[in-house]
């Protein structure tokens, strides 16, 4: 495993109140998912702050890290330091109220959301049968066919088993005996019974016949009170003999309620909740698919968004389609890709535009947080270019009543799980997809003309560019860029440049211009000077954390300064003995505009006032 992401973990753990402050902690596609015992304990602000975090929400009872499509890498790494209370163990706290409605969010996300990737695998391996169907590369009739379809519907006949362990874990019950119950409900001989169709009973209790296989409320039914059964076992059978009578008493009974009661209690209210699909589908399912392809950029940034999950898995389970959730999230997915891709095109700013660019192409596969923390919602008028995309998209696909035929991703890959009997339902999702970039693009590029600061119409107000030259602001060695122990920084993201390692801590003014930003905790200074260079001084590495201790702040935030003058002043030994590397980057952040970025490397050790970098126009 690597440890590229170790650090970044170790400083969630720790920001996040550590394991005694974690009741459960799982992942997402995007997203660390955290029910905290307290949430006041965990320091938002310096989670949000941390490099590789890209956002951080509250919502349904849980504190949600967004990290990006490599989350399941950082979240092996959270796991070496977190380990969340066993038994369902929770520490009291008056910061720790939470809602009823909060926890069944909560509980519906996080039962949900550890099973996605293996329905939307299942989906995906559909859809790949589908096109070989398409293009005639298989019949329906081909044992190939046959395999492929088994391999892909397996995901979904079981899908009980995935239920009962992902629900066990949330609700801090035994895993393997959840498993057991999902088993009793697909074993082959209650197959056989429902098959001869005859009556039975359990100690003379009726027992309803019902089929268990792809169900999905059932077993969460029965999961909950297999959760009650095995707790209150625990405190009445002695310790000598728990491991022997804990799980053959919690088996027995759960076991007999769930073939009597619960099994058929879930069944009925999926019965229902059938009917009440395809009603919806026959008066409504165009307001659903348009309100979702509008609305869905605001449901993700708030968290809620695999709230809809199970009613999207219920609905393909027993309808065998889908319109809930997936042609709403696809066409919204498009628009916010395109809607970056488009900012990406139209922006001045290098580091915006490698963003936006390669944000906004994941968007398109079907992930959106990059896009939508990274470009959209900050710049906010691609945000709103996007709903009104999705949303004429979402219109369409709505009046024409498309579905899809199986879960997962929704992005271009998805596109697939579109193809049913009925052709037009792909040539009808397609149709829809253009016309949401097609808008998307249009309105995207007209709000530009009046919000993007760098467009032609203010270019006239930019200084002419020509060479310049930035002055050493920190006595000390110079490091290139590259050898940086920071990825935002080594990669050039940020801009060209270069480090020093300190040997004194002291920051000078490298040229006459103004101070434009002053981080509140004074480790980091944004500089403008009068031929129009921007350079951004960052004194050590995730020193933000220190909270200002170390640091002192000569000048304010829109300051004139002049070559010499001292900026700021911390505590060099102080910083290293706390941990924290010292290299500090000296950035500049509009290198944009100019045709290169040279270093003085001829001097190993070099003083103040020394020209660092030569800037050619």
């Amino acid at each position: 495993m690597s440890k590229k992401y170790e650090k970044l973990a170790q400083d969630i753990a720790r920001k996040i109140g550590g394991s005694e402050n974690v009741s459960t902690f799982t992942h997402c596609m995007t997203r660390l998912r955290f029910a905290l015992n307290d949430n006041k304990k965990a320091d938002r602000e310096g989670i949000e702050a941390l490099d590789g975090v890209i956002n951080v929400i509250e919502s349904g009872g849980q504190f949600q890290v967004v990290i990006g499509t490599h989350v399941e890498e950082v979240y092996e790494e959270v796991m070496k330091h977190v380990q969340p209370l066993a038994n369902g163990e929770i520490k009291s706290s008056e910061n720790a109220k939470v809602g009823r409605l909060d926890k069944l969010i909560d509980f519906v996300s996080g039962t949900f959301s550890p099973i996605v990737p293996a329905i939307a695998g299942a989906g995906m391996i559909k859809a790949l049968l589908a096109l070989l169907l398409l293009f005639h590369l298989v019949s329906r009739e081909s044992q190939t066919y046959y395999v492929i379809s088994f391999i892909a519907d397996a995901a979904f006949y079981f899908l009980p088993f995935l239920l009962a362990y992902s629900a066990a874990n949330k609700l801090k019950c035994n895993p393997v005996l959840a498993t057991v119950s999902a088993g009793i409900l697909l074993h082959p001989n209650l197959t056989q019974l429902i098959t001869a169709g005859k009556g039975v009973e359990v100690f003379g209790i009726p027992m309803k016949l019902v089929s268990y296989g792809s169900s999905v409320i059932p077993i969460i039914l029965i999961v909950w009170v297999q959760s009650h059964i095995e707790r209150l076992v625990r405190k009445i059978i002695p310790d000598a003999i728990k491991i022997i009578f804990v799980p053959m008493i919690t088996i027995l009974f759960t076991g007999i309620i769930a073939l009597t009661a619960l099994g058929p209690l879930g069944s009925f209210v999926g019965d229902y909740m059938a009917k009440g699909f395809e009603l919806l589908g026959s008066y409504g399912g165009w307001l659903v698919i348009f309100l979702v392809a509008t609305l869905w950029p605001l449901l993700v940034m708030f968290g809620i968004h695999h709230s809809i999950v199970p009613l999207s898995l219920a609905q393909i389970t027993t309808l065998g389609y889908e319109n809930i959730l997936g042609p709403g999230a696809i066409i919204s997915n498009i628009s916010q890709g395109v809607a970056a891709l488009v900012v990406g095109w139209r922006t001045k700013d290098k580091s915006l535009k490698l963003i936006a660019n390669s944000s906004g192409i994941t968007a398109l596969m079907g992930i959106t947080e990059p896009a939508l923390y990274g470009v959209t919602l900050p710049k906010k008028y691609p945000l709103i270019a996007s709903m009104i995309g999705g949303a004429s998209g979402g219109l369409y696909a709505g009046l024409m009543g498309v579905s899809r035929y199986a879960t997962g991703a929704s992005g271009i890959p998805a596109i697939p799980l579109y193809i049913g009997e009925n052709i037009w339902n792909l040539y009808n999702i397609l149709i829809a997809l253009v016309i949401t970039a097609i808008v998307t693009v249009v309105v995207t590029y007209f709000l530009s003309l009046k919000y993007e600061k760098d467009t032609s119409e203010q270019k006239g107000n930019i200084k002419e560019i020509k060479d310049s030259v930035v002055a050493n602001p920190i006595k000390g060695q110079i490091v290139p860029l590259s050898d940086v122990k920071d990825e935002a920084f080594a990669s050039e993201t940020m801009g060209k440049g270069v480090a020093i390692e300190p040997s004194e801590g002291k920051v000078i003014a490298p040229f006459n211009g103004k101070v434009i930003l002053l981080f509140p905790t004074k480790h980091a200074i944004g500089l403008l000077s009068d031929d129009g260079v921007e350079i951004l001084i960052h004194v050590g590495l995730n020193t933000v954390e220190l909270n200002g201790e170390c640091f002192e702040a000569h000048v304010e935030q829109g300051q004139r300064i002049t070559r010499g003058q001292i900026l700021l002043t911390f505590d060099l030994e102080k910083i290293k003995q706390a941990g924290y590397v010292t290299q500090t980057p000296i950035i500049v952040t509009n290198s944009h505009n100019y045709s290169n970025v040279i270093t003085n490397k001829d001097i190993e050790n070099i003083d103040f006032n020394h020209e660092l970098l030569l800037l050619k126009a």
